[in-house]
């Protein structure tokens, strides 16, 4: 069907109100918009949905949701579950509410139980309440640190996890076979009864009781470290700063203005964490009541940033790359240090995350294990090792920001994250050292990691093609080197195979769209699209005999890689 005439099934379509048919009505003389709203149905990935909030098959509405949501309830009921029940949450986006309400009431009209969160809650407490509830599945309404156009649509399995390819190919599979008017069931919330129940503070409490139990105690003269904390607007306002109260910090210092939620985020260009432009009103905030650190979480509570006051007097973003690195440092060498190392002891990262955190891990007798990006891998890697006895997996993380602590969840977790960034930066404050010291310790152990995400941004319908263009031509034709330093080794995960002059051998891992380079110096780069933003991301992961050496090659990868999109 042609995007003309999928714009005139919805305009005659009687599922419309009079203000979704206005808005489409306004554009009935602009071709390129109904072509870029209806070009296709959303794609249904391992991400779920992430797309502009507009009237559209291609787009995020109400009826996309809907139409997701009874594609869901197929899957769902097909399990054969006696009372199948779901958990549904949202973030602080302009429509969340809407769309998660939308969700529940699709869930309800297909007889299955739902637990909907009052209002606004971070994304770890979804994967908790899953697990906590014994529910088969979950929903969260969230678009991440996304710009304010955008929402999205995640689904958790039973387990807490984000759903693997696998299970999420079953429901775009079955939304293909739907009508996204005529098939689907819906029934108002308020006439659903004892199907929707409300959850709140019960399980905050709850969740908050196994964020706690991750602390490893913090000295009485550490109480005193001051610090700054912005959710940006998003759903950490109240549990990120009651846990680092419950931990014993008397001094943190909120940005009150970004405390409001609101899903316009008007305070900045972009609510996301690894943007450090965005942490000017902390920065400010900092400096007035003479903080070292501060700490920032994105809108969903998944991801945290964070900055650190340098010698210079002046703050300093630490990469997810190396807050991760100090994360895992400090949780095993506390637990090595309180006798709560357990027996075969596992960290999990991705493969585009620095190789410094293998070299930590081990050093205190921990297997590090790697996983395509995503923490839906992460969770079954876990699960895994776990069920089989293999493997005790107490930390994970991946450069994006996002880290895993504990058994409560399977997803990012900033609210735990946080509060441990905290206990650890008090307990070296104490010592007269900063995160900065630390790590210069780690790398005179180590080596100096030197690490570099390079966005390669292609917006549009061109964009998506180019993205697919530039994957193929480097499977086409392999580079030779790289930055002028040679490839030893070119890795595609998609194929599952690695070729060297040598010869070629088969990978562990298989059927993710990844290209991998290993270079003659030990450094290793990776292509890939991502999986929610129209982009292509290529990790540099260098190792140099100094800084110096190792910062020299990250900006030869750099080149390298923003010749790719010319």
């Amino acid at each position: 069907m042609s995007s003309l005439s999928e714009y005139e099934k919805w305009l005659a379509s009687g599922a419309l109100t009079p203000e979704e048919k206005a808005e489409l009505l306004s554009i009935k003389d602009d071709a390129d918009e109904i072509e870029s709203r209806f070009y296709d149905e959303m794609s249904f990935g391992t991400a779920g949905l992430r797309g502009v909030m507009k009237l559209g098959t291609a787009c995020m509405n109400v009826h996309t949701i809907r139409h997701a949501t009874q594609a869901f309830a197929n899957v769902i009921l097909r399990e054969g579950l006696a009372s199948p029940e779901v958990a549904v949450c949202h973030d602080c986006r302009v429509n969340s509410r809407d769309f998660a309400e939308a969700a529940a009431s699709v869930l309800a009209a297909n007889g299955i139980k739902v637990r909907i969160f009052e209002s606004m809650r971070p994304t770890p407490e979804l994967s908790f309440a899953v697990r906590e509830y014994g529910c088969a599945a979950g929903i969260n309404v969230t678009a991440s640190h996304n710009p304010k156009e955008y929402n999205g649509y995640k689904v958790y399995w039973s387990d807490g996890a984000q759903l693997p390819p696998e299970h999420a190919a079953f429901i775009a599979a079955e939304m293909k076979k739907l009508d996204i008017f005529n098939d689907i069931k819906s029934v108002p919330l308020d006439s659903a009864g004892d199907l929707i129940t409300v959850i709140g503070r019960e399980t905050d409490e709850r969740f908050l009781e196994n964020v706690m139990a991750q602390s490893f105690g913090l000295p009485e003269k550490a109480r005193d470290f001051k610090l700054v904390y912005t959710p940006f607007h998003g759903t950490g306002r109240e549990l990120i700063p009651e846990a680092l109260k419950r931990l014993g910090l008397k001094n943190v210092y909120c940005v009150e203005e970004q405390m409001v939620p609101d899903g316009t985020f008007p305070t900045v260009k972009s609510p996301n964490p690894e943007n450090p432009e965005g942490f000017y009103m902390a920065v400010d905030l900092a400096n007035k009541v003479g903080a070292d650190f501060i700490i920032g979480s994105d809108p969903d509570a998944d991801r945290v940033g964070v900055m650190v006051r340098g010698r210079d007097g002046e703050f300093t973003p630490v990469s997810g790359n190396k807050t991760g690195v100090l994360l895992l440092d400090y949780i095993l060498n506390s637990m090595t240090e309180t006798g709560r190392l357990p027996k075969k002891p596992v960290a999990l990262k991705t493969i585009v995350t620095t190789n410094l955190a293998k070299a930590v891990a081990e050093s205190y007798g921990v297997k590090c294990f790697e996983t395509f990006t995503g923490f839906k891998f992460m969770a079954e890697k876990k699960n895994e090792l776990e069920e089989k006895d293999e493997g005790r997996v107490l930390f994970s993380y991946e450069e994006s920001y996002g880290y895993m602590i504990g058994d409560y969840v399977r997803d990012k977790d900033a609210v735990t994250a946080c509060m441990v960034l905290c206990e650890m930066a008090a307990k070296y404050a104490l010592e007269g050292k900063t995160l900065f010291d630390r790590l210069d310790e780690i790398a005179a152990k180590f080596g100096c990691y030197e690490e570099k995400t390079i966005n390669l941004v292609m917006p549009g319908l061109d964009g998506m093609r180019d993205m697919k263009a530039l994957m193929a031509n480097l499977r086409e034709k392999q580079p030779e080197e790289i930055g002028g330093i040679k490839v030893k080794e070119a890795r595609d995960y998609l194929a599952g195979t690695a070729k060297t002059a040598a010869g070629e051998r088969k990978l562990s891992l298989s059927g993710s769209d990844v290209l991998g380079y290993t270079l003659a110096d030990g450094t290793n780069v990776y292509v890939r699209p991502s999986g929610t933003e129209p982009k292509i991301k290529v990790y540099a992961l260098c190792l140099g005999e100094n800084k110096a050496a190792a910062l020299e090659t990250v900006k030869k990868c750099d080149a390298w890689a923003q010749g790719l999109a010319k």
